[in-house]
């Protein structure tokens, strides 16, 4: 009798004596809890954990926005891919609703779900196979970790967001915007193949040329129709270093222009930008681009920077090795962990924006703009082409160029009156850059209805239902999102 086999068989015999959640693999013993509810009982055994103490409800209840608290009955930490398969089918058949939950860094409870069952996927976090052009890992694996490992080879993901401590699974779900989207789109174009376990509780193998309905649904799908449990993603060569620069604008105008220009001809492997405070009450642009290189070739400045017309003497040149400029943001993040900062209140709006309205749209939202308004939480303000993105899931206005427009919002605590102020500018942002053509990027704080949703996905709603109905019948994942709110 194998291993496996025996643990199952004497967790079934435990359960007449104890409420057995699971079996712990880091302390190789059973889990139980007085605490659990009594419809546990029934459920298979795991190689992972049910957790149903307190303290880890609780901990499911928080995300990274700080806004909303739902508070699961259980959450899942799995062993296995067939934890989840279990789980779900388990919970198919107890009618309770599932959210999986990568890093938790959601901003409006969209890993959340109350009174159902959160699934915590940072323990499937295996590194499978990194080859010449791709990579197999668990979806609880982070950016940071593949690339890392990947790097050893000299290979790199294409395309990463920029705090790369994020889970795959995590972004995928959503989409997964960088510096690198402009060349490369967005993380879902650069997936190959995914296992997924469904809202049947079927675990199911899709790709491009396989199964790809569900492949489709599923990437920048926002958990509606199956969990990531795994996927094979792209890799290509990698640099040693990377030479970036930091280029200022007093002009809007001349900012976008100019971001245009080097994102039609490709100069630079990753362009981002922000709005920085002028420390006169009004905002100054700042173009960031980076050339990815490795000795002994070096970069060209004179060409990378030809026919630019940033504000001449405020330039800053800066080499740094590949990674480092990759995890550029880790520094800054232990600060504002070490300060508090991190945990406090995150009401971010992430706004997609047609490129013929961004001078007018962005112009008009900074002339108000103050930094009380955003918390002191970065700006960001770059362009990408639509011709990269493949996924129809992945929602941006029907124009060649589109403006990622991004108001990173910190809100003091106490004060909540400051948080429903944010969250009512967020709307009305929205509202303002929809009626132009515009989208919102999904990662957002913001109060959406299933109309805004409908219209959110148009025209591709109907697929999103056929595939909801087909791979979620009963409507269990990911609810808090409200997209099938009155399914």
């Amino acid at each position: 009798m194998g291993q496996n086999t025996l643990r199952r068989s004497v967790l079934q015999g435990l359960i007449t004596s104890a409420i057995v959640i699971g079996f712990d693999l880091t302390t190789r013993s059973w889990v139980t809890s007085s605490s659990a509810t009594s419809i546990f009982e029934s459920l298979p055994p795991l190689d992972g954990v049910l957790y149903t103490d307190n303290a880890t409800l609780a901990d499911a209840s928080i995300d990274f926005g700080n806004i909303v608290h739902r508070q699961p009955i259980a959450v899942l930490k799995p062993g296995s891919i067939e934890d989840i398969v279990q789980v779900i089918q388990f919970a198919r058949t107890h009618k309770l609703k599932v959210a999986p939950r990568g890093q938790g860094h959601s901003t409006y409870s969209q890993s959340q779900v109350e009174a159902g069952i959160v699934i915590d996927l940072s323990t499937l976090n295996k590194i499978h196979f990194i080859g010449t052009d791709r990579a197999i890992v668990d979806a609880g694996v982070l950016w940071s970790q593949l690339l890392q490992q990947t790097l050893v080879q000299g290979l790199t993901p294409p395309v990463l967001t920029d705090y790369i401590e994020l889970s795959i699974g995590g972004t995928l779900s959503v989409g997964g915007i960088g510096g690198a989207t402009h060349r490369y789109g967005v993380q879902v174009d650069n997936v190959l193949e995914l296992k997924v376990v469904t809202g049947e509780g079927n675990l199911e193998t899709c790709s491009p040329l396989y199964n790809r309905n569900l492949f489709t649904a599923v990437l920048a799908g926002l958990g509606q129709c199956g969990i990531i449990v795994q996927a094979t993603v792209k890799l290509i060569p990698a640099t040693t270093n990377a030479r970036v620069f930091q280029l200022y604008y007093d002009d809007l105008a001349t900012f976008t222009r100019d971001q245009r220009e080097i994102i039609n001809d490709e100069r630079f492997n990753y362009v981002e930008g922000q709005l920085v405070s002028n420390n006169a009450g009004g905002w100054r642009y700042l173009l960031e681009a980076a050339s990815f290189y490795s000795p002994p070739f070096v970069p060209n400045n004179s060409l990378l920077l030809a026919g630019l017309n940033y504000t001449r003497g405020t330039e800053q040149i800066e080499d740094k090795s590949y990674f480092d400029f990759l995890n550029r943001l880790a520094p800054t993040v232990a600060f504002l962990k070490s300060i508090g900062v991190w945990s406090y209140p995150h009401p971010w709006l992430n706004l997609f924006v047609p490129s013929s309205a961004v001078n007018s749209f962005v112009g008009e939202v900074v002339a108000s703009l103050t930094l009380a308004d955003t918390g002191e939480g970065p700006i960001l303000l770059y362009p990408v082409k639509t011709e990269r993105f493949g996924l129809p899931n992945f929602r941006v206005p029907n124009q060649k160029v589109v403006f990622l427009f991004a108001l990173l919002r910190t809100a003091v605590p106490p004060d909540d009156s400051v948080i429903t102020k944010m969250l009512n500018d967020n709307r009305r942002l929205f509202e303002q850059n929809r009626d132009l053509g515009g989208y919102q990027y999904p990662v957002n704080a913001l109060s959406f209805s299933k109309e805004d949703w409908q219209q959110h996905f148009h025209p591709v709603w109907g697929n999103l239902v056929s595939a909801k109905q087909r791979y979620d019948p009963d409507n269990l994942l990911t609810p808090s999102q409200g997209i099938f709110a009155n399914s």
